[in-house]
């Protein structure tokens, strides 16, 4: 299989996460999200990734250089290794930034270490002609396809339920205030609107990884996806995520087209480009680190594939407890809000204060903890911690929490009689969550 789409692939990866990255620095997220606070939210097993301080710049400068080699295709397998390194730990620093483009941009990352990237059109394929190859096993692009595919299956898959089809929530929440969108925005307090938003977009998610495999329909899936994507855009604060669909969606297009994208840099950088095409095929041959490969390949998409099918393992509405919410490509589906109070008592004495959240957290940092589980728990041993390094004895800490999801009142979320200084962060159901009154159907 032509090797040109893959290098298409590898350019605008590049060039779009060091966009990303140049952005991300240059609005001050850095500083804001990473060096200012006080405390920083963890993955459970990963609580040893923190932020550097100051050295925090050096590794989105290192993440940064790393997308460059990865665009000009240079020292393409330590790049593309430092890349997934660098920005998982830039992702993993606080569980507060989360946001399922950084997760993907991971797998994307991950998935591209094990792919000959820099088999064409690539300053690697010049320096060393033995690295050149103009075809490579059409599984490589495929793999790519498969990943965007699952991506768009699973987010379709998401959509099935009550809440989304029958209610039109949350989109009956956000539209109504996206009326100084131009063109569109007086449309969006229109309940045919939010339920057209809610159908169309479950129906696009299902669909368009198929509409991209055929040829006859792969123009207007392009189509789709670019005005989908657009669309979110212009509605939703999302950043460069429908950016970095779009231009991945070109892989499903066939050499053809790819060539020509080719040809025209090669024009604008006066690169001669016939000398990649040298009609050389690879062809892997049958080593440990192939093996080993194959097997990482094929375990990475079996992760992809169950992962996301972990919340039936926990009882509860997911959409409530969030266990197995997170890395499971559910994408803008609830609106949710919370109140949470902390107490901090004295065991033995019964005498107990309140705290004031602002003065450990950033706002950002206070709005999810409110309505997360997770960030509950962390913060509360982060407080019983605190408090106890100042002298107090016997620290029990309880919260008083309410949270709204998708526009029903706020109901109790965390059963105010658990000291949950005491209770453990585990892959265990949280039994101190209140339950859920209410029903969503579907998965």
């Amino acid at each position: 299989m032509e090797a040109a789409p893959l290098a298409v692939f590898r350019i605008l990866f590049g060039t779009m996460m060091l966009w990303s990255l140049v952005r991300f620095w240059g609005k001050g997220w850095i500083d804001q999200l990473y060096l200012q606070p006080k405390f920083h939210f963890s993955y459970y097993g990963f609580e040893w990734v923190k932020p550097l301080g100051n050295f925090t710049y050096v590794i989105f400068a290192i993440c940064c250089l790393a997308a460059i080699f990865i665009m000009l295709g240079y020292k393409y397998r330590v790049a593309i290794v430092v890349f997934f390194l660098s920005f998982t730990y830039i992702e993993l620093m606080d569980k507060t930034t989360y946001l399922n483009h950084y997760y993907f941009i991971s797998s994307v990352a991950f998935l591209m270490m094990f792919l000959p990237a820099n088999a064409y059109f690539s300053l690697d394929a010049k320096l060393n002609p033995e690295q050149s190859f103009q075809k490579i096993p059409r599984w490589t692009i495929n793999s790519i396809k498969l990943l965007l595919g699952l991506v768009y299956f699973y987010a379709g898959l998401a959509k099935l339920n009550s809440d989304w089809l029958i209610d039109a929530m949350p989109l009956k929440i956000w539209l109504p205030s996206k009326f100084d969108v131009p063109f569109v925005g007086s449309f969006m307090g229109e309940e045919w609107v939010h339920y057209a938003f809610s159908w169309g977009g479950a129906l696009y998610d299902l669909t368009i990884p198929f509409l991209l495999l055929y040829k006859r329909t792969r123009g207007f899936a392009f189509f789709m996806v670019v005005f989908f994507h657009v669309m979110t855009r212009a509605l939703f604060p999302i950043g460069m995520f429908p950016y970095i669909m779009i231009v991945s969606s070109l892989i499903f297009f066939d050499a053809k087209l790819h060539h020509r994208i080719l040809g025209l840099l090669a024009k604008a950088l006066n690169i001669n480009k016939t000398r990649f095409d040298n009609s050389r095929a690879l062809v892997y041959q049958e080593t440990t680190w192939s093996k080993t490969s194959t097997v990482l390949v094929i375990a990475f998409f079996c992760i992809h594939l169950i992962f996301p099918w972990r919340y039936l393992l926990y009882p509860g509405e997911l959409f409530w407890t969030e266990e197995g919410y997170r890395f499971s490509w559910r994408v803008m589906l609830a609106e949710k809000a919370g109140y949470a109070q902390f107490k901090i008592m004295d065991k033995k004495s019964g005498k107990w204060f309140y705290v004031d959240n602002s003065d450990f957290l950033t706002p950002l940092q206070e709005k999810q903890m409110s309505f997360q589980p997770d960030f509950i728990l962390e913060y509360a041993h982060y407080l019983k911690s605190h408090f106890e390094s100042q002298g107090h004895q016997n620290v029990g800490v309880y919260v008083e929490s309410y949270v709204t999801l998708n526009g029903r009142l706020s109901q109790p979320f965390v059963n105010p009689e658990i000291d949950l200084g005491e209770q453990d962060e585990s892959f265990r159901p949280k039994t101190w969550i209140l339950p859920f009154n209410d029903s969503i159907q579907g998965l």
